[in-house]
């Protein structure tokens, strides 16, 4: 089914000085991210939400090491898809934006995205345990499992929020004045089900902004969106570019 463009929409990307985007897994499902979910969520027989945590990671680091090195594998082959580049030339093309995205797989900055926020890290840095500090590892696979601090031989860990851990709170600050002072709200890729994020496009359409929303289906922020395009985000993407005249970039 081809999407069609509302015209409406056309003119409001064009005259919009003040974006924000918000991202979730299905923009990067479409390069070949696995979604962990069900049973194609399971590795070993363990799922994430056994992994995924402070807890998991006390009681075997090696093992959580294990899993996600095996998905950083999974994902360093991978590229951006037409959805992560329209929002890459979205961004050149507005004086104020902000890329919020719940993805850690680093497809954004792949594309070219550079004004982003992470709200739930990113796969490739890693954390020391006993400092804090946080470092780029792009390393595929990584020669020791689990790695180790050079600074002090603590164990490192990777720089993700896990089940049960709280959003980085300058992310999340950040993410929350762009959506107060924005005067567009894109939304691509997520099921508007998870908070705090899924409040952002809420609070952009309570401050005035309009709301766009990508998505295959209908989610709980369909009914506050001013346009609601239903379909994959790359294929979405691609017409919204050439409506835009966007025909070489999009």
């Amino acid at each position: 089914m081809v999407v069609e463009i509302p015209k409406g929409l056309v003119k409001a990307l064009n005259d919009a000085r003040r974006v924000a985007v918000l991202t979730g897994a299905g923009v990067s499902a479409e390069s070949g991210v696995p979604t962990f979910r069900g049973e194609e969520g399971l590795w070993r027989k363990y799922s994430p939400q056994e992994l995924a945590t402070p807890q998991a990671f006390a009681r075997d680091p090696k093992l959580v090491w294990e899993w996600y090195d095996w998905r950083r594998g999974l994902i360093a082959p991978l590229e951006p898809n037409p959805a992560h580049r329209f929002i890459a030339l979205l961004e050149r093309r507005v004086p104020q934006f902000l890329l919020i995205t719940q993805n850690i797989d680093g497809l954004h900055q792949k594309a070219g995205s550079k004004r982003l926020v992470e709200l739930h890290g990113n796969i490739w840095k890693v954390r020391c345990t006993r400092e804090g500090t946080v470092k780029e590892d792009r390393r595929v696979p990584l020669p020791e499992i689990p790695p180790r601090c050079e600074s002090c031989g603590a164990l490192l860990r990777p720089h993700v929020v896990w089940f049960g851990e709280s959003l980085p709170v300058d992310a999340l600050e950040e993410a929350m004045e762009a959506a107060e002072n924005c005067d567009l709200f894109l939304v691509v890729g997520t099921s508007g089900v998870v908070y705090p994020a899924a409040a952002l496009p809420q609070v952009a359409r309570s401050h005035g902004a309009l709301v766009v929303e990508i998505n295959p289906e209908e989610t709980p922020l369909t009914s506050l969106a001013t346009w609601s395009l239903q379909g994959k985000a790359g294929e979405v993407a691609q017409r919204l570019a050439r409506e835009m005249g966007w025909k070489d970039e999009g």
